[in-house]
């Protein structure tokens, strides 16, 4: 096949060479190709006919009648869809390999006579004009820390213009998480943009607050930065685009730095933190350009950070619990029937009263979970050990696994009694230190003791050191030995 590049070099060799067979044998092709092209005075591509006419008859023509009033009245409606009702309403007329045709005709269809589809339409970005957060899932990244699974999120920054970014670790889409993940980007820029645009925050507003409240609480975040708030529509991911198209880079970015790395693992929160910050630090080197045309746009921060924590008064129930949003906590029993503020953090939550932060403690993440924490009721269950038996709460009361062990050794030996055995050592663990009681239950499982309660408060009051049975070592045989040995034997031979 002669190609537009071998006519044109036929068309210059025209002008230099003598004969027409030579310029053709010069650009490869036959004397007959050459004088009909020079005489065309075309190239290949300018002499191809439009292809207008079908190779065979369509096997939808006379159906499509049927077919059509499908698509005008469903847009949703997929080729397939409509090849398997055309076979049940033309038994045997059609084969497998025909629905690739129908879907090439509807396909036209659409484009020439379908529904208009969504245009997308390029913005303008001005500088220091505009931020987008929003919350991005980590999971498929498999991150450890000390060996355990890290599930959690990014709450995620960015500024439109100069794509500088910011992120924060969180646990929860929460009003919270988007408080304190804001204003950690703004307060690591210097500076605060005109607008902050989100999503329609409908998890957050599922976590705990309806819209009403959410909203007030919102603006007031920004009132006090000076921003105008943005919400895109229900359902339109896009007009956030700037920030979820940053989801994907900075993943992707996140992955390669840790396969540069080595390993997924990391030893603590801290030095997952640090490697987030060193890597986003790489990332917003290249944007100081475009960062300082934002600067001179946008406004300077208060002099404070705001409080990023929701205060709710609670009373304690009988049960010495209060219920935080959806939640169960303890708290210890001398709040029993009292009121006490509750200052609620993304990551954990306060227990004030009379102007005194009493108790902290993680925040749970979720709904209709809960936490009780056995200090707090330890004395009144030992007074009440029968409670103890179908307490509701009573797994929250097994700090170690270790422990539920005793328990139920407890209840083996001691039957009824052996709730209150169990409790005189959980009681043990409040008093003298939990590390210590579960060390001692270790020792006493590895080496097939009882577990009582006065065998634990004997090693507790002793103070001795504790020692475990060593584990049997078998050292790895090294069969380069045998080879010398075989050496030896085939020598004295």
């Amino acid at each position: 096949m002669v190609t537009d590049r071998q006519v044109r070099r036929l068309f210059k060799l025209m002008v230099t060479k003598k004969t027409k067979a030579l310029a053709a044998a010069k650009a490869d092709m036959d004397e007959k190709t050459a004088r009909k092209y020079i005489r065309l005075g075309k190239l290949p591509s300018e002499t191809k006919r439009e292809h207008t006419w079908r190779t065979r008859s369509d096997p939808f023509a006379d159906v499509w009648h049927e077919v059509k009033p499908f698509l005008e009245n469903n847009h949703g409606l997929q080729a397939k869809t409509l090849f398997d009702y055309l076979r049940r309403q033309h038994p045997g007329r059609y084969s497998d390999g025909q629905l690739r045709t129908l879907q090439r005709r509807i396909k036209i269809w659409r484009a020439l006579e379908g529904p208009a589809k969504e245009v997308f339409f390029a913005q303008v970005h001005i500088p220091g004009q505009l931020c987008q957060t929003d919350f991005t899932h980590m999971q498929d990244l498999h991150i450890t820390i000390d060996g355990q699974h890290f599930k959690h999120l990014i709450c995620h920054f960015v500024l439109t213009y100069s794509n500088w970014e910011a992120g924060t670790v969180c646990f929860s889409e929460n009003f919270e998480a988007l408080s304190e993940g804001l204003q950690n980007a703004l307060w690591q820029l210097g500076a605060v943009p005109h607008a902050h645009q989100s999503d329609r925050m409908s998890a957050a507003v599922n976590n705990g607050l309806n819209r009403e409240e959410f909203t007030q609480r919102y603006q007031a975040l920004l009132r006090y930065y000076g921003m105008e708030g943005r919400m895109i529509q229900s359902g339109k991911a896009n007009e956030n685009g700037d920030v979820e198209q940053m989801h994907n880079r900075f993943k992707i970015a996140v992955d390669q730095a840790l396969m540069l790395r080595g390993s997924r693992d990391f030893e603590n929160r801290t030095a997952y933190k640090i490697f987030l910050k060193d890597l986003l630090n790489q990332r917003n080197f290249n944007r100081k350009n475009h960062l300082h045309d934002e600067f001179k746009n946008m406004r300077r921060l208060p002099t404070t950070r705001l409080d990023a924590c929701r205060r709710l008064p609670v009373r304690v129930s009988k049960g010495s619990t209060i219920k935080v949003l959806t939640n169960i906590y303890s708290v210890h029993s001398r709040l029993r029937d009292e009121m006490v503020n509750i200052r609620l953090y993304a990551e954990h939550l306060e227990v004030w009263y009379a102007q005194q932060c009493v108790d902290r403690m993680p925040r749970l993440q979720g709904r209709s979970k809960h936490k009780i924490q056995y200090r707090h009721i330890i004395e009144w269950l030992l007074r009440k050990p029968g409670a103890f038996e179908n307490y509701r709460y009573r797994n929250d009361l097994f700090p170690t696994h270790r422990f539920r062990m005793a328990y139920d050794f407890a209840k083996e030996q001691f039957g009824q009694k052996g709730n209150k055995e169990y409790l005189k050592i959980l009681y043990l663990a409040a008093t003298d230190g939990e590390d210590r009681v579960d060390s001692i239950l270790e020792k006493l499982i590895s080496t097939n003791q009882s577990i009582t309660y006065d065998a634990v408060e004997k090693l507790v009051k002793s103070g001795d050191e504790l020692t475990f049975p060593l584990e049997p070592r078998v050292m790895p045989v090294e069969l380069g030995i045998y080879d010398t040995l075989l050496n030896e034997r085939m020598v004295g031979r």
